[in-house]
């Protein structure tokens, strides 16, 4: 908690200064320009619009604390909110490994994928015959007048006791 207030000091002086330097920026960035020396027309600000650009600025800077501070309280809230989850996460996990000891968990062996037949009628039989006497999947295709990848599936997925070779 110490290192995020300290880190959200960091970030509220980081803000002040940001908004310091637009300041700066802004009043200082008519005479950064290059000056045309045959130009010499150049209205000068009056006295009023000087107290004008002060009182704009000293506003902004007002506004810039206020999101400032408000920032900070939303910072502060969420890192609130975050360590009491932390405290939950911790507490919950110390009770699983707590109930991990009392109670293992057995060892669950996976099992074995059994192959599955597939279903051997007219629409298979006929694919299979004309494999059993040495046809090609193209062939099969052709004379069955089914799509080549089909028959090349049903040949692949072919339970080996089925096979007649």
């Amino acid at each position: 908690m110490i290192r995020f207030l300290a880190a959200s000091e960091t970030m509220q002086w980081m803000v002040y200064a940001i908004g310091a330097l637009t300041i700066v920026f802004v009043v200082f960035r008519p005479s950064l320009r290059k000056k045309d020396p045959l130009n010499s027309s150049n209205p000068k600000l009056s006295m009023a619009q000087q107290r004008s650009v002060e009182r704009e600025m000293s506003n902004l800077l007002v506004e810039l604390s206020e999101m400032a501070r408000q920032i900070t309280g939303q910072l502060d809230t969420r890192a609130a909110k975050l360590e009491a989850l932390m405290a939950e996460a911790d507490k919950k996990i110390a009770e699983l490994k707590r109930l991990e000891t009392v109670h293992p968990e057995p060892e669950i062996k996976p099992l074995e994928p059994r192959p599955q037949p597939l279903a051997t009628d007219a629409r298979y039989s006929a694919i299979y015959s004309l494999a059993d006497a040495g046809h090609s999947a193209q062939e099969i295709a052709q004379q069955l007048d089914r799509p080549r990848g089909e028959v090349e599936l049903i040949l692949a997925l072919r339970v080996p006791s089925e096979s007649r070779s």
